[in-house]
């Protein structure tokens, strides 16, 4: 079947064509170029730890800019207006910060290859095993989103039924990926940011003159169902799903702001890769911190044209209203270039959608792959092999993950708003890794025992509260499951975590050297600077206050 022929397809020339093309060529050629570089299992999965701090800032935000940033982060704008900026100066920047200024020592200095792996070694095997086997279940889960989403773009252009677009779709991001290993990743999500960048900003411009400029896009948004409140940031209730606002605010701060956030940026190994893949402890400890610049200003290329699309596109505007079924919020962006952008224009901003998906999906499957082999094939299916096997080994792997994500892009099909999809599995995975990370970092005596019970436990408290809602049993609409369900899933695990660490006995103080921050020496978490790096604007601590003011003037002019 085409997926919605007749409303979405669009009226691609030979100019579009070319520009996609020569797009392909260049994502292919980065893999085949950073073949060359790969020599052993530590290239192939951390780039032999060599890169600049620039290049993997980059690529760190880059990995992000897949199908949760760039369709649901549209769709949200499209639903609910302005407060979905607080997924980004809310819901991304503090945390970045935390995890450049404070996390990144301890991740890069202990020298582990994965986030499981430093689990391992602050609690044993039993978390270290439900933390690697949740994390690759969660990425191949997300990997199937962008899967999804890159196949309805190919779809929309070539008229291919979905299948056979998903197919080829997954067989180009496997190429370059197999190829090249996180090498080819890296350096292709750089490549893919400017060329999202170059996509969406045009048609940001377009739009805004379509609508008669800001104020008109305020005009129209206020006169619209959404409201006037949907184009102040707070206190974001629709989004959230309290009517009180108060209760809003504080499920946004908490739930969004803390335990959603913190969980996904300072424990998601999608993203503290490509920090681990830097030179030297400095450039990782500014990977994120460089990220969160560019992150803060992404809301206006993405969440600002599903608003335009709201207000601009009639079949939109009846689902709005609740007159129409024929589109979903999803489509938001594929509407827009329908209606504004001219030939040319239309295949850069149709390229931008492609490298968006691709570098989402190439982040989900490049630490896929990684997780997969050092951490649950190595440790505990196939031993002491040589070095030369698992770097086989891992592109096998990646092979087998992107048939995984074929078949769970099937999934992702069933929701009109990725967002509420997405921020239900990180409350699933991410919101008691975090309490479980975060504990046993700071107070030296959490147990082994208490890691993986907490680790369960958080996991189903937030599986509960989804079937809950799911159910009727709670209502809470828009996302405001997923805020609870992540900070149910945060209380339970700290709060179990405690008290069977006050029944279990703890590890030696000794052995907890490099893992638990009272007990590394300072030393330890810091790196004299090494030549290039004594400019002001590469200290990790500045640059972070600099953008943490940034973020919260943004939140002043648009609350």
């Amino acid at each position: 079947m085409l997926a919605q022929e007749s409303v979405l397809r669009l009226d691609a020339q030979a100019i579009d064509y070319i520009i996609i093309a020569l797009y392909f060529v260049f994502v292919l050629g980065i893999g085949y170029l950073a073949k060359r570089a790969v020599s052993n299992s530590l290239d192939f999965f951390l780039s032999g730890r060599s890169l600049p701090a620039w290049v993997t800032g980059l690529a760190f935000i880059s990995a992000n800019l897949g199908a949760i940033e760039i369709m649901g982060m549209s769709a949200n704008g499209a639903q609910y207006g302005m407060p979905t900026v607080h997924y980004f100066w809310i819901g991304a920047i503090p945390a970045m910060l935390f995890l450049g200024v404070v996390m990144m020592p301890f991740y890069y200095g202990s020298k582990v290859r994965s986030v499981p792996e430093f689990m391992l070694r602050r609690f044993g095997k039993p978390a270290h095993l439900v933390n690697a086997i949740s994390f690759a279940v969660a990425q191949v889960l997300i990997a199937g989103v962008n899967l999804f989403l890159l196949a309805t773009i190919v779809n929309v252009l070539l008229g291919w039924p979905i299948w056979i677009s998903t197919v080829v779709a997954a067989v180009i991001v496997l190429s370059y990926i197999t190829l090249g290993g996180l090498s080819a990743a890296i350096y292709n999500e750089v490549l893919q940011f400017f060329v999202i960048v170059a996509a969406l900003l045009p048609l940001t411009l377009v739009g805004l003159h379509k609508v008669g400029g800001w104020q008109g896009l305020v005009d129209k948004v206020t006169a619209g169902p959404g409201g006037g409140e949907q184009m102040t940031a707070w206190p974001g209730n629709e989004l959230s799903g309290f009517t009180n606002s108060t209760l809003s605010v504080i499920g946004l701060v908490f739930g969004l702001g803390f335990v959603l956030s913190f969980g996904y940026w300072t424990t998601n190994f999608v993203e503290v890769q490509r920090a681990m893949a830097s030179k030297n402890m400095s450039a990782a400890r500014r990977t994120p911190i460089i990220g969160s610049f560019p992150k803060m200003f992404v809301p206006f290329i993405v969440i600002i044209p599903g608003m335009i699309a709201a207000v601009a596109v009639p079949e939109l505007q009846a689902v709005k209203a609740g007159t129409g079924s024929e589109v979903t919020y999803n489509d938001a962006l594929l509407l827009l270039m329908r209606d504004l952008l001219p030939n040319g224009m239309l295949g850069l901003a149709i390229t931008g959608l492609l490298a968006s998906f691709m570098a989402g999906m190439a982040a989900n499957l490049s630490s896929f792959n990684t997780v997969m082999t050092y951490d649950l094939i190595e440790r505990y299916v196939i031993k002491d092999r040589s070095d030369d096997f698992y770097l086989r080994t891992g592109r096998w792997v990646t092979v087998i993950g992107t048939l995984v994500a074929i078949g769970t892009a099937a999934i992702a099909a069933g929701y009109s708003n990725l967002m509420d999809y997405l921020q239900q599995l990180f409350s699933f995975f991410n919101a008691p890794l975090f309490a479980t990370f975060i504990l046993g970092m700071f107070w030296k005596r959490m147990t082994a025992t208490a890691g993986w019970v907490g680790l369960v436990s958080g996991t189903a408290t937030a599986v509960l509260v989804f079937v809950l809602s799911e159910t009727g049993v709670i209502d809470l609409p828009g996302q405001g499951a997923s805020f609870v369900g992540a900070g149910a899933a945060f209380v339970v695990d700290i709060l179990l975590s405690v008290v069977i660490s006050l029944m279990t006995r703890p590890k030696a103080d000794e052995e907890l050297k490099g893992l638990v921050y009272s007990l590394t020496p300072k030393e330890d978490r810091t790196e004299a600077a090494q030549e290039g790096d004594h400019g002001w604007y590469r200290k990790p601590t500045l640059l972070a206050g600099i953008s943490l003011a940034m973020v919260v003037v943004l939140n002043i002019v648009f609350g």
